[in-house]
């Protein structure tokens, strides 16, 4: 087997090592000789002190006449990505990606492409890295009926709520480690919004419950608005924060984030530290599985792509439904939940009136940190759009509200 490959970040270069090291034991299990035959980088002069430096070239035009079966995209970002992939399929090469961003915007397209050319398109690798994740929804569960997928899918920001939690470090300084460790990108703008995490979500979607959405009117919040006071609060009692993408029915629809979720520490997710990933998968017949691990970084990332090539070899043939419905995702969290609202002492004043006059005693507590910090009231039994219109009875519109589950 004969493979190109596009890129050599942190991916790429993974994958073009594991492969190196593997090539006797892959001839040993399936008879084939695995090589490289081409990589696409930008910039040539950051690669002539390796040894292979003879495989890399920054033409396009040079690798596509190259004569291979496989080709790996590892580039990231829509474009040039799309236009690289779209032109391999077409012209009849297999394509495996790492890249979540070109398969939850462009996916559904790229799919269609390979049918028409009898090629597969393989990408393990886009969703919480080394976890053995879609291979299990897509194979192992085609006979269930998946409700629910829900996990911490983004590393990046579990590591710096991990920080902010264990060390007390502020959401400012837990990105500078997070970025001086390797952890967050230098412009970690789609990590700690929450879009990376929300584009996972919606390829989840598409296939464990058979639904297309369009990632981009998906709801989304980050952590950026997440301070000391609020870890601090949580801390004291018991429970901790983390990033949440889910995807779960309701009724004749989907809601489908990405959200700072709080969590007690009874919830498996709360021990989910540092990089590490973890998802459960809801079935209607298999119930509750779940799976966990690292989620990102270079060899655990390179290890899903080799496994999509070992698919290739074996000639399996993926079953992808190109024809998902199509619905509106709900804006808001549609089931009875409890919430924790934060406000100033001067809005306590405002709110007591209201939750006197329009909650039950047992359905709302309020807490008290010190005279100068903010007030955390945690409210019971409300779907989200209920704890909108009491927040907008009261004027606190734009105060933050956090789902604990």
């Amino acid at each position: 087997m004969k493979i190109a490959l596009l890129g050599y970040g942190v991916v790429g270069s993974g994958v073009y090592e594991l492969i190196e090291h593997n090539k006797k034991k892959f001839y040993d299990l399936y008879a084939r000789d695995i090589d490289i035959v081409g990589i696409l980088v930008n910039h040539l002069d950051k690669y002539t002190h390796l040894e292979h430096y003879n495989l890399f070239t920054n033409e396009f035009e040079t690798i596509s006449n190259l004569s291979f079966d496989v080709a790996i995209e590892t580039i990231g970002g829509v474009y040039p990505a799309f236009d690289y992939v779209k032109m391999l399929l077409e012209s009849g090469k297999h394509v495996i990606t790492s890249n979540k961003d070109l398969i939850a915007e462009k996916g559904i397209e790229l799919h269609k492409i390979a049918a028409l050319n009898s090629v597969e398109l393989s990408y393990e690798a886009s969703v919480c890295g080394g976890l053995p994740l879609l291979k299990p929804i897509r194979e192992c569960l085609v006979g269930d009926s998946i409700m629910e997928i829900t996990g911490i899918v983004n590393g990046t920001t579990n590591f710096i709520l991990t920080k902010m939690n264990e060390e007390g470090l502020s959401y400012t300084d837990a990105l500078t480690m997070a970025q001086n460790l390797g952890f967050a990108e230098a412009d970690p703008t789609s990590d700690v919004e929450g879009f990376d995490a929300v584009r996972k979500i919606s390829i989840l979607t598409r296939l464990g419950l058979d639904v297309t959405l369009d990632w981009k009117l998906l709801p989304v919040e980050g952590i950026t608005q997440i301070t000391s006071e609020d870890v601090a609060y949580l801390k004291k009692t018991g429970k901790v924060i983390k990033l949440i993408g889910m995807t779960m029915r309701f009724e004749n629809t989907v809601y489908a984030a990405a959200r700072p979720v709080i969590l007690s520490k009874s919830s498996k997710f709360s021990c989910i530290n540092n990089e590490f990933n973890a998802v459960r998968i809801i079935g209607e017949y298999v119930g509750e599985l779940f799976f966990s691990g690292k989620g990102a970084g270079k060899f655990p990332t390179a290890t899903a792509v080799l496994g999509d090539i070992v698919d290739l070899i074996q000639n399996k043939k993926q079953k992808i439904n190109v024809t998902h419905t199509s619905v509106t995702p709900l804006d808001l969290y549609p089931f009875k939940a409890t919430w924790i609202l934060r406000l100033s002492q001067f809005e306590l004043s405002e709110l007591k009136d209201v939750l006197f006059k329009s909650l039950h005693s047992d359905d709302y507590a309020i807490v008290f940190l010190s005279d100068d910090a903010p007030v955390y009231i945690e409210l019971r039994n409300l779907t989200e759009s209920e704890l909108i219109k009491l927040k907008a009875s009261i004027s606190l519109c734009k105060n933050k509200h956090y789902l604990a589950m």
